[in-house]
């Protein structure tokens, strides 16, 4: 049959079934939508499944504890003097850039046994006055410098033609009667470098491994001048971020540090608490993960605490009562005889260091070869100490006794131990008004020879004889590290021989005669060799403390 659509309405019949034929095709593209949006509805769930699953794992800690920025806050007894390793000589100071520059060589984890550094390899010439360093490469400074052989000539010429006021510890390591040890350095290559020295030093590679001749960014030292340690440029793990004065130094991790993986931390505030007890009270706050300086009367109580941990550094140190010798009364051999025999030593590490420590008796620490154990040392004789006053004629002219204003590894209270001290020299007709300064001026005032009486101390750099003996004591650091001003011409000659000997055992023997006249000659009191102590939140791992006290924070993470 056919069907004449003219006939039967013509027009209004096809534009209805365009109507018709429309509104299906509307109909069914909103069915395959909603198709769709049932299907994306249905992935959109089980996306919403696992984003509550990942919820649960960081409700549990997993996730949130992978990303959660490795923060560690490292309370410390005083703020740094400056940022510039090669300018400074305190041991606040190279905490901080202990973390942000390198050197040649590395110094074992707790130990002095030398280790390839910045240096891979090194070769010494058969008469002990070349030395050939093949360099790693790949590393840059923290400006985006490359690290090369010509980095390091730079950084040695910066300590070679700097003053001997500034660079204390390169004059005091590589310069004897006047004369520079390394006589050269040059690059031989990109990643060669050769030093000649004018004589040989048996202790070379410990010094270059010393925390002073960490390698700076020579674009930042040649731009910045004397304010590169306020914003320093290494090569180390961590790069400077912030300095406030007698509050924090921030540090943070370099990014493009040459060792994979290192270092953990994401980030390190040093925070100054100059008391100990408030110090131990932070971390116990949660207000500081790491604190040096821990007085010894309170070891037992952090041993006791789970939430803690007592650390103990590796001693290698030595506190003292110098006496400058170029200031009446102690220009007086018999008088600085006599304040030896005064002071109650075994009272002072009794009363203050809870057993962690021993009485001194030499200018270093028995752990370092050449140490003379035959030496008696100074009973506590306060009669013996009159009569060597009345043989010397001291008149009783009252004294300045130093006291140190920040508690130091070896002198955890120098405040109080300087009252027992007044109290001892009281004892024997002699009266000391204490008197103390801010930390770097205290410093400056006592290496300048103001001081009459001074307590400090030292902790070893590089584990050798020399750089106690010769670094503290020999006529060539008066002005440097010789605070007490102290001069033998027998001890230099004996000091230099040994610098220059390679037999150890004939290095052990010098040492040993330098250490009988410089008993006699008392120019220090020595009082302890400190076991220091730490604490830390039980959650901080890896951390190493080094008998240098210069702790690398490289491995140091927090669970």
């Amino acid at each position: 049959m056919i069907i004449d659509i003219k006939n039967l309405g013509g027009v209004h019949l096809k534009k209805n079934f365009w109507l018709l034929g429309l509104l299906l095709l509307v109909l069914s593209i909103f069915l395959v939508a909603c198709g769709a949006d049932k299907t994306d509805g249905d992935n959109s769930s089980s996306s919403n499944t696992d984003n509550t699953d990942n919820a649960d794992n960081t409700d549990d800690g997993n996730e949130e504890t992978s990303s959660k920025p490795q923060i560690l806050v490292f309370g410390r007894g005083g703020d740094s003097v400056s940022l510039d390793p090669a300018i400074v000589t305190d041991g606040e100071s190279f905490k901080v850039t202990q973390n942000l520059f390198e050197t040649l060589l590395n110094f074992g984890e707790q130990d002095t046994t030398i280790h390839p550094g910045l240096a891979t390899k090194w070769d010494i010439s058969d008469d002990g006055l070349t030395y050939t360093f093949e360099l790693q490469q790949g590393v840059k400074f923290h400006d985006g410098t490359d690290f090369n052989a010509e980095a390091v000539v730079k950084n040695v010429n910066r300590w070679k033609g700097g003053t001997e006021e500034d660079f204390y510890y390169f004059n005091s390591m590589f310069k004897a009667e006047g004369q520079d040890i390394i006589t050269d350095v040059k690059a031989e290559g990109d990643y060669t470098v050769v030093f000649t020295l004018s004589r040989p030093q048996a202790p070379f590679l410990k010094n270059l491994a010393m925390s002073p001749f960490g390698i700076a960014s020579p674009t930042a030292f040649e731009a910045s001048g004397d304010k590169f340690g306020d914003d320093p440029v290494g090569t180390g793990p961590f790069k400077f971020v912030e300095w406030k004065r007698n509050d924090s130094i921030t540090i943070e991790k370099f990014a493009d540090y040459w060792q994979d993986g290192l270092p953990k931390l994401d980030k390190v505030i040093f925070r100054s608490i100059p008391d100990n007890s408030a110090r131990l009270n932070a971390l116990t706050a949660n207000e500081i993960d790491l604190a040096d300086g821990i007085n010894p009367s309170d070891g037992a109580n952090i041993e006791s605490n789970a939430n803690l941990q007592l650390i103990e550094r590796p001693s290698m140190n030595i506190g003292y009562l110098g006496l400058t010798s170029t200031r009446k009364p102690f220009d007086n051999k018999l008088v600085r005889q006599a304040v030896n025999y005064a002071i109650d030593k075994q009272g002072i590490v009794d009363a203050f260091f809870e057993g962690r420590a021993q009485v001194a008796k030499n200018p270093m620490p028995p752990s370092i070869s050449g140490y003379n154990d035959d030496i008696e040392g100074y009973p506590y004789d306060p009669e013996k100490a009159k009569a060597l006053l009345a043989e010397a004629g001291y008149d009783g002219t009252p004294i300045e006794l130093w006291a140190m204003p920040v508690p130091r590894p070896y002198m955890p209270d120098g405040a109080k131990v300087a009252e027992v001290i007044q109290k001892n020299l009281a004892d024997i007709g002699m009266p000391a008004k204490i008197v103390t300064y801010e930390w770097a001026t205290y410093l400056d005032k006592a290496k300048d020879g103001e001081a009459d009486a001074f307590m400090l101390g030292w902790t070893g750099d590089n584990g050798d004889a020399d750089n106690f003996i010769y670094t503290l004591l020999d006529e060539d650091n008066i002005g440097s590290n010789n605070y007490s001003y102290f001069k033998n011409a027998e001890t230099h000659k004996l000091l230099i021989q040994a610098q220059s000997e390679t037999d150890e055992d004939v290095r052990i023997e010098l040492y040993k005669k330098a250490q009988e006249i410089i008993h006699d000659e008392a120019p220090w009191v020595p009082l302890a060799h400190s076991t220091p102590l730490l604490a830390a939140k039980a959650e901080v791992k890896g951390f190493l403390p080094h008998p240098t006290g210069s702790d690398k924070l490289l491995n140091v993470s927090i669970e």
